[in-house]
């Protein structure tokens, strides 16, 4: 070697890579929960898309709510497609229904919609899930 030539000895070398292992051992978690909450957030997102159709048919129709979600989707005038829910880690990303009142709620995932005339709460719109998001809320309750 040239004379003054200098390089990393194995201790700098240590050093770097010790640190790079906390940095990634801190980041691992909080990039894990960050891909959770954007998940959550796109489930409630979808929930309010398929509340605010609900309404517009609901006004189009003067007084009536559909039979069941996928009329919301007939000629793509409020929906083009049923979003999934959105649940993660609970249940598989789904876009089925249980039609009927809270009753009839079974946690399977999907969409609880009170589809019943006769009942004073038709038209209500639940995450069929009995599991709590990050906040700690229930996601049957949204």
């Amino acid at each position: 070697m040239r004379r003054g030539a200098r390089a990393f000895t194995l201790i700098e070398l240590m050093i770097v890579v010790a640190i790079i292992g906390i940095l990634t051992a801190i980041a691992i978690p909080k990039f894990a929960s960050l891909i959770r909450s954007s998940s959550e957030a796109n489930g409630k997102g979808n929930l309010a898309s398929l509340r605010s159709a609900l309404n517009i048919y609901y006004t189009d129709l003067e007084g009536s709510y559909p039979p069941d979600l996928p009329a919301l989707t007939v000629s793509s005038k409020y929906l083009t497609a049923v979003p999934p829910t959105k649940t993660p880690y609970y249940h598989s990303d789904s876009s089925s229904e249980v039609d009927g009142t809270f009753a009839d709620f079974n946690d399977a995932g999907g969409w609880l919609f009170n589809n019943i005339a006769t009942d004073p709460n038709v038209g209500d719109l639940n995450v069929d899930c009995t599991d709590t998001d990050t906040k700690g809320s229930v996601w049957s309750a949204y």
